[in-house]
C-alpha cells in the first residue's frame, strides 16, 4: 500500500459517540490541549504506518490538521434551541426590531459569555447581539454547558430573562464537554495583571479612560460588549464619573450613549480595603493614606515627601559659649572727688593722678551659626516595584 492510500485510509473513519470524552481524558493524561493531542496523535499514527510525511508537508497534511482542530472544537459546540435563528416578538406580537440579546454566564447577574458565528468557536459574536429588522436572532454557537440570556427591545426595556439554558449539540445533549469557555474563567469587574501593554480581547485597561456603546465616543473601548462592565462599575462605584451626569439607571445611561470612566491604576499599586467586610484593621488610615481607606476606589499615598522640622525627633544640642573678661587701663588728670564709673553702682573715690584699672565681666549675647546637612530634597517613598498593565474583565 502506498503512502497516499494509507493517508486516505487513516482519515476515512466514523467517530464513536464517546470520542470526545476519550480524547479529552487522554489529553489531560498527557497535560495537553485537545487540539495538540489530536495533532500529535495523527503524526504518530502516520509515522507508525510508515508514511513519509514529507510527501504531505503541503496542503494535504495541513488540511488534515485543520480537520482535526475543527473536529476537536466542533465537538464542544452547540446552540440555544428556541433562540438561535428565531424571530422574537414583544407582548403585542410585534417583531423586536433592533432588540438586544445578552449572553450571560449561567447563575450570574450580568457576567458576559461568548457565543460564536461558527462551530469552530473562533468568530465571536458581539455581546449583546442586535436583532435584525424582523426581530430575528442570527445563528449562534456556544461552548458546551449552560447559559443565561436576557432579551430587551431596542430601548433597553427587558422582555425576557432565562437562566440555566442547556447548550444543545448535534447529539441532542450537551455539546460534547471538555472545553472551557475562557470568558467564564473571570467574572465581570475582575482585576488582572498582565505582562504587556496592548489591548486584550475581553478586557479593558484600568487607565482612567472611558467605556460606552459603539456610538458613545468612549476613549478606551466603544462597543456593545462593554455594557456588562458599564453596569457593574456604575452600581459598584458611585464616584466614577459619567458623561453628562448620572441618569435614571446604568442601562438607561448606556442606551443614551453616555460614557463611564474606568478606575485609574496608572502608576498605582493596588491594596486591599482596610475593612473588606470586617472591622477596619487600621493598617491604612486617613492620617497617612490621605483619605478614608474603607472606600472602594479611594486613592492615596505619594511618591516622595520633603521633611520639615515637625518630622524631626526632639533633641537638645550640645556645646558651650565662652564668655570674654579683661581689664581696661586709663590715665586721669590730677583731681579729687568721687566718680561714678558704673551706672547704678557706688561712687569710687579717686585722689590724685595716675593710672586706674577697671574689670568688666558678665553681659548677654547671641549664638549664631551656619546651617548644616543637606538641602531638604524630597525623600523617595517607593517600595520595590515592577511595572505591568492592570486590566478589567468586560
Amino acid at each position: 500500500m502506498d503512502d497516499r492510500r494509507k493517508f486516505e485510509d487513516l482519515v476515512q473513519f466514523r467517530a464513536p459517540a464517546n470520542l470526545s470524552e476519550a480524547i479529552d481524558t487522554a489529553a489531560k493524561q498527557r497535560c495537553q490541549s485537545k487540539s495538540d493531542y489530536i495533532r500529535q496523535s495523527v503524526v504518530d499514527r502516520l509515522r507508525s504506518d510508515g508514511v513519509d510525511l514529507h510527501h504531505f508537508a503541503g496542503r494535504a497534511l495541513g488540511a488534515l490538521f485543520a480537520l482535526a482542530l475543527f473536529a476537536s472544537n466542533a465537538m464542544a459546540a452547540g446552540t440555544i434551541p428556541g433562540i438561535s435563528m428565531t424571530q422574537q416578538l414583544d407582548e403585542f406580537a410585534k417583531p423586536l426590531s433592533g432588540g438586544k440579546l445578552f449572553l450571560i454566564q449561567a447563575g450570574t447577574t450580568s457576567n458576559p459569555q461568548n457565543c460564536y458565528q461558527d462551530t469552530a468557536l473562533s468568530l465571536v459574536w458581539p455581546n449583546p447581539i442586535t436583532l435584525d429588522a424582523a426581530g430575528r436572532v442570527p445563528q449562534l454557537f456556544c461552548a458546551d454547558g449552560s447559559i443565561k440570556i436576557r432579551l430587551t427591545d431596542k430601548n433597553g426595556n427587558q422582555k425576557l430573562v432565562q437562566d440555566n439554558l442547556l447548550i444543545v449539540g448535534p447529539s441532542g445533549g450537551g455539546g460534547g464537554g471538555g472545553t472551557v469557555d475562557p470568558t467564564t474563567i473571570f467574572q465581570t469587574g475582575a482585576f488582572m495583571q498582565f505582562y504587556g501593554t496592548g489591548i486584550l480581547t475581553g478586557w479593558v485597561r484600568c487607565n482612567g479612560r472611558t467605556i460606552g456603546s459603539a456610538t458613545s465616543g468612549a476613549t478606551e473601548r466603544a462597543n456593545a460588549d462593554t455594557q456588562a462592565l458599564f453596569v457593574y462599575l456604575y452600581g459598584t462605584d458611585p464616584n466614577l464619573p459619567v458623561s453628562g451626569g448620572r441618569g435614571a439607571s446604568a442601562a438607561a445611561d448606556f442606551a443614551a450613549n453616555k460614557t463611564l470612566a474606568l478606575p485609574d491604576c496608572r502608576g498605582r499599586v493596588v491594596a486591599g480595603l482596610d475593612d473588606m467586610g470586617n472591622s477596619a484593621a487600621g493598617r491604612l488610615t486617613s492620617s497617612y493614606f490621605g483619605t478614608a481607606a474603607t472606600a472602594l476606589g479611594a486613592v492615596g499615598g505619594t511618591e516622595s515627601r520633603a521633611l520639615v522640622t515637625g518630622n524631626l525627633p526632639p533633641y537638645t544640642p550640645s556645646g558651650s559659649v565662652t564668655g570674654v573678661s579683661g581689664t581696661s587701663s586709663n590715665s586721669f588728670t590730677t583731681f579729687s572727688g568721687n566718680v561714678n564709673v558704673q551706672a547704678g553702682g557706688n561712687p569710687i573715690p579717686i585722689v590724685g593722678g595716675g593710672n586706674s584699672a577697671a574689670v568688666f565681666s558678665g553681659g548677654t549675647g547671641t549664638f549664631t551659626g551656619a546651617a548644616q546637612g543637606g538641602t531638604s530634597s524630597p525623600l523617595p517613598l517607593i517600595q520595590p516595584t515592577i511595572l505591568a498593565t492592570t486590566y478589567l474583565k468586560l
